[in-house]
């Protein structure tokens, strides 16, 4: 992939640096760094050809950070391990991992089969507290909770099991992830919380809610680590992390089982009442964290009914978008409200729409997947359980995907957004795909797209999760035992 940095000509250095060569005699080490701070890796490594003083200078570590840093920006945040992985290992190790999730073949990638659940796999979270980590101690790890009664760790590039808890009393069905504090919390049928060590899978804490949980969602808020519950009968709770300390409680629906959504800077909590037409409401999350006894919590109620699904746009801090009927009843229509937290007085104002809808077309657009091909174009639309609402933003019809892989009515059954150039589906053809966007120009295009076949029909009937990291994609693999799997796809990455 670095073919375009060989050197021109037969002299051994490359073509046009004679004039550079004499330049060096002239310049020192600290002027020459200044110099190359302007230029560009492939630049850089035509420079270390020319002579040993220039070669040094090019290797500097602060010149590559900055590459980095230029080149990805949320790495200003990433540790890079001194002693094990320098910046110009990890500029390189990233350029290789990006190169081979964007072409996707059969030699970029290692698919393993790894089982160990006696029962279904209800759901799967990353915990590797480091995703762009590129030395021995890079590793991809999962967790996940079954019907079988136990909670399991698995390496995805050894393709193990790395820890089981003792059977539990009920079977778990959700748990969410706090990589950083090596913390997952699991949740069975009957409303039991624990969470558990990510290293050495020992019980950390519990807490017993009064019925069962119908929703639960991790909070990484700026001033700690909470969790969010909600209770079958529609109460919402507010727990400290590790301790599984309650907080706060409110009721949101009563006597109504509800979803409970994060803002992606965690500011926001959406609250949906399922199965039913009552409007969804919006909180405001800091005074969940810290309740005032005379105050009730901030929060709004979105003013539509009949909804569907929502979503909120990862680009910005307070853009929901939910896809819903119109006042007909009949048309299936996006609406965009921007939320804004009055906190002199704890209250929530609701602006909104902002954006048009357009129910023709079924969209990727500031995270929200709108509706299917109107039926001019002749062609049957999807079941309307297949609607979904993800995040990203492009201006790439999904239809076009779909219809990209030859069967433009696909049955998913996951659809994540790994990040703004990425989307991952699973389906129930037992394949999961690929598809990556080039948003250089003005207009992003479909750049790439690509399947990873599962198992065999003859044992398996599909995929039911995906999740993703930056090296991996783990999906479940739904068998016709009655069991699950985990089918593991991890990129190939020459360790720094």
């Amino acid at each position: 992939m670095w073919a375009g940095f060989s050197n021109g000509g037969g002299s051994g250095r490359p073509q046009g640096w004679g004039v550079a060569s004499r330049m060096a005699l002239q310049l020192g080490p600290h002027e020459l760094q200044h110099v190359f701070s302007f230029l560009e890796a492939r630049d850089l490594l035509r420079a270390a050809q020319v002579n040993k003083v220039w070669n040094e200078v090019s290797m500097t570590n602060e010149l590559w950070r900055q590459l980095c840093l230029r080149r990805w920006a949320p790495c200003k945040a990433l540790p890079v391990v001194l002693g094990t992985q320098t910046w110009r290992q990890y500029y390189f190790c990233r350029s290789e991992l990006e190169f081979r999730v964007k072409s996707g073949r059969p030699q970029d990638f290692i698919c393993k089969a790894i089982s160990g659940h006696t029962g279904t796999i209800d759901q799967l979270a990353y915990v590797s507290p480091h995703e762009y980590r590129f030395d021995e101690k890079a590793r991809s790890v999962v967790c996940t909770v079954s019907s079988d009664c136990t909670v399991r760790a698995w390496d995805l590039q050894e393709g193990t099991e790395m820890w089981s808890s003792p059977v539990q009393p009920a079977p778990l069905v959700n748990l969410v992830a706090y990589p950083q504090l090596q913390l997952v919390v699991t949740v069975d049928t009957q409303g039991l919380i624990r969470g558990w060590n990510t290293d050495t899978g020992s019980e950390w804490a519990f807490f017993s809610l009064p019925t069962s949980c119908s929703s639960m969602e991790a909070c990484d808020h700026p001033e700690g680590s909470f969790l969010l519950v909600a209770c079958a009968e529609g109460t919402l709770y507010t727990m400290t992390v590790p301790q599984l300390q309650v907080v706060f409680r409110v009721a949101t629906f009563p006597h109504t089982p509800v979803s409970l959504m994060c803002s992606p800077d965690k500011q926001w909590v959406l609250v949906s009442a399922q199965d039913s037409d009552l409007g969804p409401k919006v909180f405001y999350t800091q005074p969940l964290l810290h309740p005032s006894e005379d105050r009730l919590p901030a929060s709004a109620t979105l003013p539509i009914r009949l909804s569907s699904r929502a979503c909120w746009a990862p680009d910005e801090a307070a853009r929901l978008m939910v896809t819903h009927r119109d006042d007909s009843g009949v048309h299936l229509v996006i609406t965009t409200f921007e939320l804004k937290a009055n906190k002199s007085r704890d209250r929530v104002s609701i602006l909104g729409p902002r954006l048009p809808s357009d129910p023709a077309h079924l969209w990727v657009r500031a995270g929200a997947v709108q509706h299917s091909r109107p039926a001019a174009d002749g062609l049957p639309g999807p079941p309307e359980a297949h609607h979904v609402c993800v995040g990203g933003e492009c201006g790439t019809p999904f239809w076009d995907m779909l219809a990209a892989l030859g069967n433009p009515w696909l049955e998913l059954t996951g659809l994540l957004f790994k990040d703004p150039d990425r989307v991952i589906t699973a389906a129930l053809d037992l394949s999961l795909c690929v598809y990556v966007w080039n948003k250089e120009n003005t207009s992003p295009i479909l750049k790439s797209c690509y399947h990873l076949l599962g198992g065999s029909h003859r044992w398996a009937s599909g995929f039911t999760h995906v999740k993703s990291d930056s090296r991996s994609i783990a999906g479940v693999e739904a068998r016709s035992t009655g069991t699950s799997i985990l089918r593991s796809y991890c990129y190939k990455v020459q360790l720094g």
